[in-house]
């Protein structure tokens, strides 16, 4: 796929936080670079400039196309209604779907936030743009069962995109439930998820065992163990992989946020660390979408716009990684 070419770098003078609003302005489908104007008579015949579009990857077992950039609800989608927090979360949504963005991550362990993620997309009429997925967080068959028919409910669907089994907590029980829904046509895929390097046998054993349309996974500049089995092993078996912890839980985004950027970040594009990093987990050819968190819609814009324009292969990592800790 031919990269789509990348709006050009804010001016020198622009400060963060106004190309951020810019970024967001972006994301609903506008330029970077200038403020809009009015088209002269004489520009008339000028072709309208093509809105960047984010890449996509296909789901190995169906082919679908999935946006490699989407949002995660974790902390930042568990808030009341009547919060200020919340007043910010249908611009969020804006500015992943404004990208073309679609996938948005959730689970029961995560407070309200599949309430809120169903409210949200139900007032803004927006379920048709969102690939939703979420977790069975349980034991037992009937147990399980239970919290997926609650999970449909509070986000307002009638069948999910994508359900896992959470961690691996009864995984086999709740998979053998999984492929029942996706028979019956209640879910489309199914998979399972993991944070956590300390995990990854059993992960891998659960792989080899079952097939599995998804996997999530962490993957991360400083949590690269995923690299040695799991991912190669997911590309065998066929299963997209969904990134979560894109940005070492946060930690990693932290200590190098106030360090300028390396000057090869704009050989691929990047104007922000936020950006780099999300660059470096799509580098990985078996990664199909990385799922950062945010409740702030200028960072959604941001994380959004490193699906956008180049991405580089890990090739291009060798040598460069090292730096950025």
């Amino acid at each position: 796929m031919n990269p789509t070419p990348l709006p050009p770098d804010p001016p020198p003078s622009m400060s963060r936080a106004r190309f951020l609003r810019l970024a967001a302005a972006s994301a609903a489908g506008l330029v970077i670079g200038a403020p809009a104007r009015a088209t002269p008579a004489s520009d008339a015949t000028t072709l309208p400039r093509p809105t960047p579009t984010m890449h996509t990857r296909p789901i190995p077992v169906t082919g679908e196309p999935l946006p490699v950039i989407g949002c995660g609800t974790y902390i930042g989608f568990d808030v009341a209604r009547d919060s200020e927090q919340y007043q910010r979360l249908p611009d969020v949504l804006q500015a992943l779907f404004g990208a073309g963005g679609a996938v948005i991550d959730s689970s029961p362990m995560y407070g309200r936030a599949e309430a809120v993620t169903g409210a949200l997309l139900a007032a803004a009429g927006s379920h048709d743009k969102a690939f939703v997925a979420t977790k069975v967080w349980t034991r037992g068959r009937a147990e399980g069962i239970r919290q997926m028919e609650e999970s449909l409910r509070r986000l307002q669907v009638e069948r999910l995109d994508l359900m896992q089994v959470h961690n691996l907590v009864d995984w086999q029980t709740q998979l053998a439930t999984l492929r029942d829904w996706k028979a019956a046509g209640r879910v489309r895929y199914l998979g399972v998820t993991h944070y956590t390097a300390g995990a990854y046998d059993a992960l891998e054993a659960v792989m080899r065992a079952e097939p599995l349309d998804f996997l999530q996974i962490n993957y991360s500049l400083d949590e690269r163990e995923a690299e040695r089995r799991i991912l190669p092993l997911a590309a065998e078996r066929g299963m997209a992989v969904l990134i979560n912890r894109p940005f070492g839980g946060g930690g990693l985004l932290r200590r190098l946020r106030e360090r300028p950027l390396p000057p090869w970040a704009a050989d691929i594009g990047a104007t922000s660390w936020a950006q780099l990093l999300l660059k470096f987990v799509l580098a990985h050819p078996a990664v199909s979408c990385a799922i950062p968190g945010t409740s702030r819609p200028e960072h959604m814009a941001d994380n959004a716009l490193a699906g956008i324009g180049e991405i580089p292969d890990q090739a291009f990592w060798n040598g460069r990684s090292l730096e950025l800790t």
